[in-house]
């Protein structure tokens, strides 16, 4: 995205070592690394769709989906909100975004919470913003947001100044950013169960490396509980008897409200604690530092990539070491592991234990059912916990339910961003050839032939006799563009030899401008084009590729495959892109003029900073005095992209393979 080489960070692609590498290349690669800037839109909408959301009654007008976390209108719903809307249709006209404004406000309020999936904070202006909770590591992540309107729908929620939706000005996904590199590896101590993912995805095997000392841990079976209620109880009574014998303690949660609702239990009770989560990770490394003392017990969010040992106090290790206990399990087993494993390092003592409930998120979502009719079998009553092995293995299967189900929606994004990926690389490797200024001057010569061909396709049927083909149409789609009359040779027999005439004129009025303006000017002004571009057009052609996106699943009800027609029309809509790119710089090349001294002072511009497109002046002008039935009569019959291996032979010069001929009457014929 930078202006200039010099200015790019990445240099060369050749090695990448991830510390904790399943979090970075399992856990983050579920949603793609986006780069984004304001658009434009209304915000009132948002604080309106809130307002409605409130008003309508679960299950009678939505349906929440917490498996896939969606929230559907039901048809009464639309017609109670539509009502409440004050329009006649959601499916007309402006009215179009209704219902995706009203399903996002509605995953606000029903599946996204504070404390746990988002916590009210200062920003760096002093402006109150909604923060992200890294569900993986408890961490507040500053300045990430929601996209597709979900973020504006959680600040409406909250009542605070919503931010504008964002426009993506570049995206990928993590699996397909690692895979830029020749070599990859990484480490952490929570990879085995997910080794499968790593082969198939990436093609790394995982090796466990042996301890460094025998595990002398303990991991106690679950103990689980009817309701929760039953099961905070268990839990301060384990705390009560543990840390009456000195061991500290380490109390496992998984959001920020259990672990401040933990906090509170214990002051009732007057136990004195420390708590780490995303709201005091000031004084993580002190809180962290003393976690291992004699009598201290601490309450931590998730604690993936702390990054520091829990050393434990003088004598501790000969009465236990460490307890770990976890207040609930983690949708994923790496995440309990990581909390597992805080305890029990360099062959330290320790132990470990889990509390459940039936009601907690993740037996209520996946494993209630199973595990219900399991404990009425084994007669659990009120205030009685179980532990079995059954449960155990219950509770693992309900989690690798879950894990199947996130590799799914991992496998699901790599499928759709691999068509990105492929146009991803053509622009950028393109683009960066601009930066360096590489052979810009060929570039734009096979623009003009690509657009030549496109618009004498428009005008000459091969299947017609010469004397039909619109003559006139071309001379003046050449005169639209150069603006310098021709008069074609009406003896010419095919599109190729039109193609080859109007390109050979245009090409010699893109010589005049090098004359004109010298070579320094041309390349600046070259530059410039192309880069402006190459990027307002990306920058439309990701706002088209998220809207198709969007939409593909829907495809499926017509029994097609949704990945099928998003590839086919992803090419479509590049292939319309690159001719609209080549459009607009074969119009602007030719009729701007740059001056010496001006090329002198844009030169200077270049070299000492990021050049602005405002430095440059917009053609904007220029591009709304086309006459709009030329354009359209060019962009007819889209060209395909010019992606060219090596140097590309001009169709009038002599085959290189020494024939003596010219290159469209040898080598190039099919060409």
């Amino acid at each position: 995205m930078k202006s200039r080489v010099e200015d790019q960070v990445q240099r060369s692609r050749n090695y990448a070592i991830l510390d904790e590498v399943d979090n970075i290349l399992i856990d983050e690669a579920r949603t793609p690394l986006i780069i984004s800037g304001p658009s434009e839109g209304e915000t009132r909408k948002y604080f309106d769709a809130d307002r409605i959301a409130r008003k309508l009654e679960k299950d009678r007008d939505f349906e929440i989906k917490e498996k896939e976390s969606q929230a559907l209108l039901t048809e009464e719903g639309i017609v109670n909100a539509q009502r409440l809307a004050n329009v006649d249709s959601f499916y007309t006209g402006r009215n179009m975004e209704w219902p995706h404004l009203l399903e996002q406000a509605l995953r606000a309020h029903h599946l996204f919470f504070i404390d746990k999936d988002y916590m009210i904070a200062k920003g760096d202006e002093g402006k109150t913003e909604v923060v992200i909770i890294d569900e993986f590591t408890g961490r507040a992540m500053p300045g990430r947001r929601w996209s597709d309107g979900l973020h504006q729908a959680v600040e409406a929620k909250e009542s605070i100044a919503i931010r504008a939706e964002s426009q993506t000005l570049a995206s990928i996904t993590f699996q397909n950013f690692f895979k830029l590199y020749d070599k990859l590896s990484g480490m952490t101590g929570t990879a085995l169960t997910e080794a499968g993912e790593f082969l198939k995805i990436y093609g790394l095997n995982v090796v466990a490396i042996p301890t460094n000392r025998p595990i002398m841990r303990q991991d106690l079976d679950d103990k689980i509980y009817a309701d929760q209620k039953d099961k905070y109880r268990a839990v301060v009574e384990e705390i009560k008897d543990i840390n009456a014998t000195g061991r500290p303690i380490l109390v496992g949660t998984t959001s920020i409200e259990v672990s401040e609702k933990v906090s509170a239990i214990l002051e009732r009770n007057g136990i004195a604690h420390n708590v780490l989560n995303a709201k005091h990770h000031e004084r993580e490394a002190e809180i962290i530092m003393n976690a291992g003392q004699r009598g201290a017990v601490t309450i931590a969010t998730n604690m993936a990539g702390r990054g520091t040992d829990i050393k434990l106090g003088p004598g501790i290790a000969k009465e236990g070491g460490l307890h770990v206990l976890g207040t609930e399990r983690h949708e994923a087993r790496r995440i309990d592991n990581q909390l597992r494993g805080r305890c029990g390092r360099q062959g330290d003592p320790g132990s470990t234990r889990f509390f459940l409930a039936l009601d907690d998120d993740l037996m209520r979502r996946f494993a209630s059912d199973n595990v219900a009719n399991l404990l009425k079998k084994l007669g659990l009553k009120d205030g009685q916990a179980i532990e079995h092995k059954w449960i155990n293995k219950s509770i693992a299967n309900a989690q690798k339910k879950v894990e199947n189900r996130n590799f799914e929606i991992r496998k699901s994004l790599l499928e759709y961003d691999n068509v990105m990926n492929e146009q991803r690389t053509i622009i950028y490797d393109r683009r960066r050839q601009i930066l360096e200024g590489r052979e810009l001057r060929g570039l734009i010569v096979e623009m003009f032939y690509d657009v030549t061909q496109a618009a004498v396709a428009t005008y000459v049927d091969n299947d017609l006799p010469a004397d039909e083909w619109d003559w006139d149409a071309l001379e003046i789609w050449h005169q639209k563009k150069t603006g310098t009359a021709l008069k074609l040779d009406r003896n010419l027999k095919d599109q190729d030899d039109i193609a080859d005439a109007l390109t050979e004129s245009i090409t010699e009025q893109y010589n005049l401008c090098y004359e004109r303006s010298g070579d320094e000017g041309m390349a600046v002004l070259e530059r410039y084009l192309l880069l402006n571009a190459f990027d307002v057009k990306w920058k439309e052609h990701l706002a088209n590729m998220d809207a198709l996106k969007s939409g593909i699943g829907l495809r499926s009800f017509a029994q097609i495959d949704p990945k099928v027609e998003y590839r086919r029309e992803a090419l479509s809509t590049f292939e319309e892109m690159i001719a609209s790119i080549q459009e607009e710089v074969t119009d602007y090349i030719l009729r701007v003029e740059v001056r010496q001294e001006e090329a002198e002072t844009a030169k200077d511009v270049w070299s000492e900073q990021e050049a602005s497109k405002e430095q440059f002046g917009q053609y904007d002008a220029s591009r709304q005095q086309q006459d709009a039935a030329v354009r359209r009569d060019q962009s007819a019959k889209p060209t395909k992209p010019f992606v060219h291996k090596q140097e590309r032979v001009g169709r009038n010069e002599p085959c290189p393979c020494g024939s003596g001929k010219k290159y469209k009457k040898c080598h190039g014929a099919n060409a």
